[in-house]
């Protein structure tokens, strides 16, 4: 939400292209990228709607594609989605 991320790296392509929700998982991920971080689990929002950011652009090869992320804005106070993510999209409300 910082605009330091500009490329999401996937195995499939989209045709989506414009403003898309950003989710924090609801499990945070393996304690040792927090240390680097100098952070610990549960030191960051988890299964909350944190903001938006556009995809511009999509290139790459087959099981190896980039979309390019432009414009990200955080939500002033994360929202809790009314409905469950799946694995690729979701409608969170």
């Amino acid at each position: 939400m910082r605009g330091e991320k500009r490329f999401e790296y996937r195995n499939r392509p989209t045709k989506i292209m414009g403003r898309v929700l950003i989710y924090a998982s609801i499990g945070p991920g393996p304690a040792s990228e927090f240390r680097k971080l100098r952070m610990e689990p549960g030191d960051l929002p988890t299964g909350l709607l944190m903001g938006t950011v556009e995809i511009v652009g999509c290139q790459g090869t087959v099981g190896n594609y980039k979309w390019k992320l432009s414009k990200p804005r955080r939500l002033r106070h994360p929202v809790p989605p009314l409905k469950h993510p799946q694995p690729v999209w979701f409608y969170p409300f």
